[in-house]
């Protein structure tokens, strides 16, 4: 055993003892090119880049370890030509740079780090200016992508890309980024057991945040912000949220979040404020919605066909033009010990618990759905005496569809 120990370590001692400083900058180093100093590296060297403006793209790293760090005031501008970096390599680092004009194409997904079948990867402190794409990451795992900064200037979807693009990836850790201005904040397709925590997403033209065929994977206290549609969940399972804010998403197709074929997932601690609709839920099954709060949004939670099992419990429901709007039957869903704003009920025996059941579905909200227009009706004493007369006997909306046992204060957490 002691054998086999003093040969690993001499072999690490002289991995160590092999690795270099390759030292780039204008005037007076080894090297005035990026690529050049790349070409010129061994496995596990250091490339540092001297503050300084470089005008080089396409910068390729192909089977080499290396660990690429700029001083501060280090900018590489691409010049609207091709990739900022372009990488299929295994522990890969790349860190404290400023990447700038990355070339929009209709053809091609250029961004200003593209790492391809890449593993052991840090792409940190890196600020991506009139992105295109900020970071591509194809079948690659084990990486972490940390507090980094992409903007975009696009006027549409289509000369727009994504800030964080994951396609086909495993065990990737998305935190303290800020992304704006792009197609959609983060993207997954096909991206599993990932970490995505602490990222301010906004004004984003489709989704702060968009992810399908994804499982297995952790969204928490991430911000998203005034972007086209709010947030899209598709396809997936096995996903925890939590503690996330999902605000000012507002629009005529717009919601907080969209929850789409979604099975076996777990909504807790999250705020919607200021949505359209706060979840917009289609097909989902086995879904546990607990402690959440939705504050003045048109619709709190609006649901759709094919959705079953799922519960929701503890969530405070305040002042939501419509705390819920219901389609089909109930399906074995089940609403329980929520606060309701619009609850008049009454607690005499004190016990924290309306003694009256409350019925959430309005009659105007099925009325609204089927004739969108009837929403200039909102605030008139007609919708009120209508909406009182279905409450006291429930002819269109869902007759079992009742918290039996209503909060008479809000949930804190």
């Amino acid at each position: 055993m002691k054998i086999r120990f003093s040969i690993v370590l001499l072999i690490f001692t002289s991995y160590l003892a092999a690795a270099k400083t390759r030292t780039v900058c204008a005037v007076g180093c080894d090297f005035t090119s990026i690529q050049k100093a790349v070409d010129s590296a061994n496995n596990g060297d250091d490339i540092f880049i001297k503050a300084g403006l470089y005008n080089e793209s396409n910068i390729i790293i192909y089977k080499k370890s290396l660990h690429i760090v700029g001083e501060e005031g280090t900018i590489i501008d691409t010049q609207n030509n091709g990739y900022g970096f372009s990488v299929e390599a295994t522990d890969i680092t790349i860190k404290n740079l400023v990447i700038k004009n990355i070339e929009v194409s209709y053809t091609k997904e250029y961004a200003a780090i593209l790492l391809f079948k890449s593993y052991d990867f840090v792409i940190e402190n890196v600020t991506v200016e009139n992105a295109f794409f900020g970071f591509l990451i194809q079948k690659s795992k084990d990486g972490k992508i940390h507090n980094n900064t992409i903007s975009g200037e696009g006027k549409a979807e289509a000369d727009s890309g994504n800030a964080i693009h994951l396609w086909h990836c495993e065990n990737v850790k998305i935190t303290n980024n800020d992304v704006r201005r792009m197609r959609d904040g983060i993207y997954l397709e096909f991206g599993n057991s990932s970490y995505i925590s602490d990222n301010y997403s906004t004004e984003n033209m489709r989704y702060g945040l968009h992810f399908m065929f994804s499982n297995n994977n952790t969204y928490e206290n991430n911000i998203f912000e005034a972007n086209g549609a709010g947030v899209a969940v598709m396809f997936s399972k096995k996903i925890k949220m939590f503690s996330n804010i999902f605000k000012k998403n507002w629009g005529t197709a717009s919601y907080g979040i969209l929850l789409k074929e979604i099975n076996d997932a777990e909504l807790k601690h999250n705020i919607f404020e200021d949505n359209t609709i706060g979840i917009n839920a289609d097909g989902t099954n086995r879904i546990t919605y607990t402690e959440n709060t939705f504050t003045n949004n048109g619709y709190a939670i609006k649901v759709h066909g094919a959705c079953y099992e799922n519960n929701y419990t503890r969530n405070n429901f305040l002042y939501n033009s419509f705390d819920l709007s219901y389609s089909g039957k109930l399906n074995d869903n089940k609403f329980e010990n929520n606060y309701w704003s619009n609850y008049t009920g009454y607690d005499l025996n004190k016990d924290g618990i309306g003694d009256i059941p409350y019925r959430p579905v309005k009659l105007f909200s099925y009325l609204v759905n089927r004739t969108p227009e009837s929403i200039v009706l909102l605030r008139s004493l007609f919708i009120d005496i209508i909406d009182f007369s279905e409450k006291v006997s429930p002819v269109f909306t869902p007759e079992n569809l009742i918290d039996n046992n209503p909060l008479m204060a809000q949930v804190s957490w």
